[in-house]
């Protein structure tokens, strides 16, 4: 994350933030699924200028995302000035989870707002927001499914924000997530109907936290049992010309227990493991 000092915006981005925020003002409070990922920061940003204490921020921890990332997101939290709670999602105690179907973030997306749905009744606050905004529509999503069922609401996409344009408006708002790689659950690494387990999910995270030690931007380590698939930003495949560095890749991806280390030569795509998925799986 590259820190940046506030910058103007144009009339058009302007004008969607001004739709957003009269969004959250209509809602009166709001709580806020926050992962300190570029579209929740930006989101809980904005939320809390408009509503002020009555912008409550939800941090979920649990086994399928890295700890340092539930530390990042209290950290903003609190850089935001934002009311947060940390709650501790389950996921592996969901057989339905465990066996990893296509409708996996399904069932983890309704186990969270049912969580958030609590918190909203103790909290007396109506509406529950998330991140999601119109360019997740382009992948296929099966946690949306449970949004729409359990009545949480998308401002983002209600203001016809795409990634870009959040990226713009935080860069010009000085929030340092503006060019923070994607993030997405450690579950996304794993081919589906492969079991999702604590040890497996554990050698993901310690690869791709390497990778990025090594100085990686946006990538991922897709386990596919003894081969691990990494998508880097096609950018970065010049690094790769260094035997050396390859050979050192290799070697701590290996001591982790993978067998073959592999470079995706498509580079990195979102939700690459839905490129197998046929219609029916999809719908």
């Amino acid at each position: 994350m590259t820190p940046t000092k506030p910058r103007p915006i144009g009339r058009s981005l302007a004008a969607k933030k001004k739709i957003l925020e009269d969004i959250l003002r209509q809602m009166g409070k709001a709580l806020v699924a926050f992962s300190g990922g570029v579209d929740s920061t930006f989101l809980l940003r904005t939320a809390v200028d408009v509503l002020g204490p009555d912008a409550y921020a939800v941090i979920a921890a649990s086994e399928t995302y890295p700890e340092r990332e539930t530390r990042a997101a209290r950290a903003l939290a609190r850089r935001l000035k934002a009311r947060h709670e940390v709650i501790h999602t389950s996921e592996l105690e969901n057989p339905e989870f465990v066996k990893n179907p296509p409708l996996r973030c399904y069932h983890c997306k309704k186990e969270l707002w049912e969580a958030m749905r609590k918190i909203a009744v103790r909290e007396g606050i109506a509406t529950i927001v998330d991140g999601q905004n119109i360019d997740d529509d382009n992948d296929y999503r099966p946690g949306a499914r449970a949004s729409r069922e359990m009545g949480i609401r998308s401002p983002l996409k209600e203001a016809g924000l795409g990634k870009d344009d959040i990226r713009a408006l935080s860069r010009a708002a000085g929030l340092p997530t503006w060019d923070k790689p994607s993030l997405a659950c450690l579950a996304s690494r794993f081919p589906y109907d492969t079991p999702i387990e604590k040890a497996t999910l554990r050698q993901v995270g310690a690869a791709e936290d390497y990778l990025r030690g090594l100085g990686f931007g946006q990538l991922r380590v897709r386990h596919h049992g003894s081969v691990a698939r990494i998508e880097l930003n096609p950018a970065e495949f010049s690094r790769l010309q260094d035997e050396r560095l390859r050979r050192r890749i290799a070697a701590r991806l290996k001591k982790l227990g993978y067998l073959y280390v592999t470079i995706d030569l498509s580079g990195y795509r979102t939700g690459s493991m839905n490129e197998g998925l046929d219609l029916a799986a999809r719908t």
